[in-house]
């Protein structure tokens, strides 16, 4: 192989090589998706979840979902019933709450912030 070719493909490897670390290196921004919080509960072995209503406009096809909570500091002063807005990841094979918040109710024919 000649001198050329071989310095062409090292190049093109490092330039595949450093253009995946430099999407690993960005996180998408997060997706919001708001919801009514229904409840939450503690299973035996220690593991809380929230069930969260899912709004018509988020095109999810269950109504209401489970959440794995890592943390219960997430759902404080936040009660049964509240509108919320919430993002998730799937981690060890749950859906899990990475972040969750109170919102205010849309108003009608009105854009949601």
């Amino acid at each position: 192989m000649s001198s050329a070719l071989s310095r062409t493909i090292v190049a093109m490897m490092s330039t595949v090589v450093m253009s995946g670390a430099a999407a690993q290196a960005s996180e998408p921004t997060p997706v919001f998706t708001r919801a009514r919080l229904t409840s939450s509960y503690e299973e035996p072995g220690g593991k809380l979840y929230v069930r969260l209503k899912l709004l018509p406009r988020s095109k999810i096809p269950f109504a209401t979902q489970t959440f794995r909570l890592p943390d219960r500091s997430l759902l404080a002063d936040i009660p049964d019933g509240s509108l919320v807005k919430f993002t998730s990841k799937h981690i060890d094979g749950e859906n899990t709450l990475t972040s969750i918040h109170t919102v205010a109710e849309c108003k009608r024919f009105q854009p949601c912030e």
